[in-house]
């Protein structure tokens, strides 16, 4: 079996890198071509994912780069479509909901090819987001389902899709941080002499709802700048978010307010594990604290996860100054809530996606 792997962003690298590695383990049933579209390019958002990651490397990267979503679409699509022309996979497998997974899914279709999407029926119930337009779509083309919850199940039964088409495999994120946990503690070593506090806050933003407004990335800031007076915030910033600070004169004048460059996957980690409480506005996050029973306050209004919220240790919380402050500091003074994880968070997902494709 024939099978293209379309990868674009970080959050994908984390998602393809357990499934490629299970189906390797059965190569006399897969052939295996993975195309990296090169959304996301620099080194550090990118070639480090693929060497901690035990990724092999991209067969073909596209080289698409930064742009706008129509523009970064179209370039996507048709750069593609020779690829897949000349490939011809019986599959290819996007993951998650980047630029990326939207527009290898619609050349697919055109051209007849069978499309399976890892990380279906996710939804936020909110369409300002282009990453819900990504999901929604995606969905609805797609021939096979993987997802990760029942929640995403009852989402695709409610928009009318098949059932004969789901795959309830649980999440295969938690595969990855399972699997690199071990190597993750064993860079905390280094990271300790960095980063030498007893107790912090760590930090992620990139979203254009959080970033790309000068108010509201104002507000963000404030509220940081005052918390870090009372426990030191390490916030490794995106790219973007780096352009939108210098471009704002966002610089903070408070030295515990730390900006570092990104980091990779296993230095984030084991951050994560040793942090106070993660704020953030990334899907992938809200799943890894809770599976690491970290307090977690998610900078959004709504979650496409809203089981990190019923069974784990996410919260949302509105982008204001007074907001974030006020919930970091009860998150910081309270006992840590419990939780539990959800069903099928085991490691064991990217072996029952294999076996459905096994199964035919």
């Amino acid at each position: 079996m024939r099978i293209l792997h379309v990868v674009g962003a970080r959050p994908n690298f984390m998602k393809a890198a357990p499934i490629i590695r299970e189906m390797d383990h059965h190569s006399n049933d897969f052939q295996q071509l993975l195309l990296h579209t090169g959304q996301h390019y620099a080194p550090k958002m990118s070639q480090v994912f693929f060497d901690e990651l035990d990724l092999p490397q991209p067969d073909v990267n596209l080289e698409v780069g930064s742009g706008s979503h129509a523009w970064q679409t179209a370039q996507i699509m048709m750069r593609f479509e020779p690829v897949l022309l000349d490939y011809k996979p019986d599959w290819v497998v996007v993951y998650g909901d980047v630029n990326s997974t939207l527009a290898c899914t619609l050349v697919s279709s055109k051209l007849d090819f069978q499309v399976a999407h890892v990380e279906a029926g996710l939804r936020s119930f909110d369409r300002s987001m282009p990453e819900e337009i990504n999901r929604l779509l995606t969905d609805q083309i797609a021939g096979l389902l993987f997802t990760p919850s029942e929640e995403a199940d009852s989402n695709l039964e409610r928009e009318g899709i098949k059932l004969n088409k789901v795959h309830l495999v649980g999440n295969v994120m938690i595969d990855t941080l399972i699997h690199l946990l071990p190597k993750a503690h064993l860079n905390w070593f280094k990271l300790a002499n960095r980063f030498p506090y007893e107790r912090y806050i760590l930090v992620t933003l990139h979203r254009p709802s959080n970033v790309d407004h000068p108010a509201t990335l104002a507000e963000i800031m404030s509220a940081l700048e005052s918390i870090s007076s009372e426990v030191p915030v390490i916030f490794p910033i995106h790219p973007r978010t780096k352009e939108r600070i210098n471009e704002f004169s966002l610089q903070p004048k408070n030295p515990q307010l730390l900006l570092s460059d990104p980091l990779g996957y296993l230095d984030f980690l084991a951050l994560q594990v040793h942090a106070a409480l993660v704020v953030t506005d990334s899907g992938g996050i809200q799943e890894e604290t809770t599976y690491l029973g970290i307090p977690c306050l998610t900078a959004r209004t709504t979650t496409e996860r809203p089981v990190t919220i019923k069974l784990g240790t996410n919260q949302l919380v509105e982008s204001t100054t007074e907001a974030l402050l006020n919930a970091m500091q009860t998150k910081l003074r309270a006992p840590k809530d419990p939780h539990s994880l959800p069903p099928l968070w085991d490691g064991h997902t990217a072996a029952r996606v294999v076996k459905v494709f096994q199964q035919g």
